[in-house]
């Protein structure tokens, strides 16, 4: 595609959008008011709005490679607090997709220079998890399981994260979802996480108010 190419595009959008509804801009403008943040892989195929089906304001969005959730990535971190104190989002969606190059670039030993340090996350995950993936003889099984391990890692550490917890003892929201995109079907799947039971086993570790017994710590 040409650069000059986007602007030809942008100017059909505008007028497209225009057409259906002429104060479509001025209401955009107003604000955004989503209930879900997602927070999901940097692949070029994989879109959030456009899988999801839903319009511009409607979902708060953060990408990375490989959908890590770093307790160091101070942007990750700075989005997660703006969603669930300012926009008050009700849903947090971790959505890894099959065919990821992340993961599978961490599934092969060597040195990637820059990469190294951010794949070391899903390394990670495959150590964590090595008898169960190293049973697994068919290489693209395999690449698909640690797709979905992934997601559930980053999950318990969504769950981790200080601004989480405080919005879920205010509120009892947000809720924890983990999803995996199928590139090769265009289905999204849920892995139905139960975000209680995941984290029940670390929670004395990891909640921060340990004190008092409480019960479905993330809205499950």
């Amino acid at each position: 595609m040409r650069f000059k190419k986007i602007f030809q595009n942008n100017e059909k959008w505008v007028s497209e959008k225009l057409s259906i509804d002429p104060d479509y801009f001025k209401k955009l403008s107003c604000g955004q008011n989503p209930e879900f943040l997602y927070i999901g892989c940097s692949d070029s195929r994989v879109t959030a709005e456009e899988m999801m089906g839903v319009n511009p304001g409607e979902v708060f969005v953060h990408r990375n490679i490989a959908n890590i959730v770093s307790s160091t990535d101070s942007n990750l971190n700075a989005v997660v607090q703006f969603a669930v104190q300012h926009l008050k989002i009700k849903h947090i969606i971790v959505c890894g997709h099959y065919e990821c190059g992340g993961v599978k670039s961490s599934m092969n030993p060597g040195d990637l220079g820059q990469l190294n340090s951010w794949l070391q996350s899903i390394r990670d995950v495959y150590r964590l998890h090595q008898n169960t993936l190293d049973k697994i003889t068919n290489q693209r099984e395999k690449f698909d399981k640690l797709v979905e391990l992934n997601v559930v890692e980053q999950c318990i550490n969504i769950a981790k994260i200080d601004h989480v917890q405080r919005q879920w003892y205010k509120t009892g929201f947000p809720t924890i979802h983990g999803w995996v995109f199928n590139i090769r079907t265009g289905k999204i799947i849920d892995l139905e996480l139960n975000m209680d039971v995941v984290f029940a086993d670390i929670r004395s570790i990891y909640d921060l108010k340990p004190h008092k017994k409480r019960t479905k710590p993330f809205g499950n």
